[in-house]
């Protein structure tokens, strides 16, 4: 009816039609289009008289092909069902007394609920199991879908168990994927020190505006029992001579030499030299963790807490953040604290400073002698008690978000490193890179391979992902050098190709770059000056082309 309805529309109008390509159709598409077919030529008697005077032909008969694709799987699994015993019988039970769970299909496969009954002769189990999990039209997925998807066709005793057991044992999902479990190990507060000033922890805020003394940096260092800090402004080009200045200048004249310092693996704190001036003074130095900041989590706080103070002078009194430091300071200092239930002036010097505000509230006290060593050591105990029940606290909420996960001595594991390039690209790449390294055995004293000799040997357990099976088939590694900080660096190869660009003021010069660890598809364009100045001996093999030409000819 609809073409009968199309005829009598075009039957009043003088037209010709004329073939058009199907390339140059782009208008029609798969699902407009009929496939010609011999049910679909109309017997109409008028409809054909209609077709044939617009001179529309019918191609009254063709030959149609139907191409099968059969899966070799499947006559695997029929050889393997004629070999397995159990099955044989199964299938001799059933053509006694056929059930409703269990039949033969027509080409004598027994099947289970219409699934495929896999036997445990031969390797078919283990075929499928690889397919399912490493084949390209899966790419890995979880124990959970990995078995959904497998139950619709297939069916063995103990497949759920058996998936599962594939999914732990895969080297490259321990490698790749990430946790979505709570961070692995319980806290583990540090100890209270016994007297004020006596343990300190300090760390760096850089990347601050520079100010007009150059300065672009706050050294902060924290007292563990009372809490009192000071905001040293400093630079971050400084050596280790220049920071033991000022740190004798600040700390050592007010507060003595500390026993014990706590502080992250920063370059600041490993120069060569302030580790000499520590031994020389008698202190130990502690570092955290590698890639775990939360070992000096109290001075990590602290540096938030200024920060939040000093985005508020600057945004209040339109003042650089070096001239509002000192006031930042007081502020911390004479401010309460919870785990101390006072302030930290008020644990140091036995109550608060003056202010403008409260002038009256600090008053003085005749203190003598045993009296007066006697209110020191009461407070000290006080503080110590407060810090003991805050630390407490602490680590039952903190333990509530966290899991327990112990290694033994002789277990492998895999390593979390951070997949963060030193260089500044237009595109960015190592994305892709894998979460975790390894597996690495652990030792009763932590050993490193000759590659990670620089990194700090002790590694907090929510870097760590337990190896339970070592590969049989280990994927090649290529040897990366990494920093101190679980970085990397890649390092161009090759130069492909180079271009120029042309800006509103000056024409620019870029290069394709060809990285290490990856391929030429994943090559990158970067400025040519830039790569000239970080890397100059990229360039002594390939020199510039207008330089050759220049040279070549005398231009």
């Amino acid at each position: 009816m609809r073409q009968r309805r199309w005829l009598e529309l075009i039957k009043d109008y003088d037209l010709e039609i004329h073939y058009h390509p199907g390339k140059a159709n782009v208008v029609a598409d798969a699902l407009s289009r009929k496939v010609y077919k011999k049910e679909l030529i109309p017997n109409n008697k008028h409809l054909r008289e209609g077709l044939a005077q617009i001179n529309v032909h019918i191609i009254q008969e063709f030959q149609e092909e139907t191409l099968m694709v059969q899966p070799m799987l499947t006559d695997q699994i029929k050889q393997d069902q004629k070999k397995d015993e159990e099955i044989q019988r199964a299938i001799q039970q059933i053509q006694k007394k056929p059930t409703m769970e269990l039949k033969i299909d027509a080409e004598g496969i027994l099947r289970f609920k219409g699934r495929l009954c896999v036997p445990k002769t031969g390797k078919t189990q283990e075929t499928i199991l690889e397919e399912a999990h490493n084949s390209a039209y899966s790419i890995h997925p979880g124990s959970t879908k990995m078995y959904l998807d497998l139950k619709q066709g297939y069916w063995w005793k103990g497949m759920k168990a058996d998936v599962a057991k594939h999914v732990a044992q895969c080297d490259t999902c321990w490698r790749v994927k990430a946790e979505h479990q709570k961070p692995a190990g319980l806290l583990q507060p540090l100890p209270i020190p016994v007297w004020k000033w006596d343990e300190v922890g300090m760390d760096f805020v850089t990347g601050l505006p520079k100010t007009p003394k150059g300065n672009d940096s706050i050294w902060v260092i924290v007292d563990r029992l009372t809490k009192t800090a000071h905001f040293l402004p400093v630079r971050t080009n400084y050596n280790g001579a220049r920071l033991a200045k000022i740190y004798i200048e600040n700390i050592v004249k007010l507060h003595g030499i500390p026993s014990k310092i706590v502080s992250d693996r920063g370059t600041q704190f490993t120069f060569r030299f302030w580790k000499s001036l520590q031994e020389a003074m008698g202190t130990n130095l502690d570092f955290s963790s590698a890639y775990h900041p939360q070992t000096d989590g109290q001075t990590e706080r602290v540096n938030q807490i200024m920060e939040d103070m000093l985005r508020a002078c600057v945004l209040t009194y339109d003042k650089d953040w070096e001239s509002s430091l000192p006031y930042a300071e007081f502020s911390y200092n004479n401010g309460h604290l919870g785990s101390l239930g006072m302030a930290p002036f008020e644990a140091l010097y036995g109550r608060k400073c003056r202010t403008p505000l409260m002038w009256s509230e600090a008053r003085e006290r005749t203190l003598l002698g045993p009296a007066l060593i006697k209110e020191a050591e009461e407070k000290v105990a006080e503080i110590r008690a407060r810090l003991k029940e805050a630390q407490s606290c602490q680590k039952s909420y903190a333990d509530n978000r966290r899991r327990e996960l112990s290694f033994q001595a002789g277990d492998s594991v895999y390593l979390k490193v951070s997949p963060i390039r030193g260089t500044r690209r237009l595109q960015v790449n190592g994305k892709l890179v894998p979460r975790y390294i390894g597996p690495y055995p652990i030792v009763r004293r932590v050993g490193l391979l000759e590659s990670m000799s620089d990194i700090h040997d002790v590694f907090h357990v929510s870097q760590l992902r337990k190896c339970l099976r070592m590969p049989e088939q280990h994927i090649a590694q290529e040897t990366v050098e990494l920093q101190p900080n679980l970085k990397y660096q890649e390092v161009p190869v090759k130069i492909l190709d180079t271009v120029s660009r042309k800006t509103r003021n000056s024409t620019v010069r870029i290069c394709r770059v060809l990285w290490s660890r990856h391929g030429e598809e994943e090559a990158t364009w970067e400025r040519e000056d830039a790569l000239r100045k970080e890397y100059p001996d990229l360039f002594k093999a390939q020199p510039n082309l207008e330089d050759e030409i220049h040279s070549k000819w005398g231009l």
